[in-house]
């Protein structure tokens, strides 16, 4: 049962090598699927004018890790 659930978050073999190849759809796909891990990395807790924290996405930071994951996507060698 627990095997099932995490093939079932895994993404299909298909969809990585099509992202490799540079398919704009499979890399759309690919970055849906990191997009909560993106933005939980990208949380950057900010001051009201009070000085009570938020935690907020630093969207700079949150593009800058879209970018990179794009650039590794398309270095990635499938055999």
């Amino acid at each position: 049962m627990n095997n099932n659930l995490n093939n079932a978050r895994l993404l299909p073999f298909t969809v990585i090598q099509k992202a490799a190849g540079g398919d704009v759809e499979a890399i759309n796909v690919v970055l849906k699927h990191y997009a909560g891990y993106i933005a939980k990395l990208s949380l950057r807790e900010l001051y009201d004018e009070y000085g009570n924290p938020h935690l907020c996405v630093d969207e700079e930071l949150r593009r800058r890790l879209e970018t990179k994951l794009i650039t590794k996507i398309l270095t990635f060698r499938v055999n």
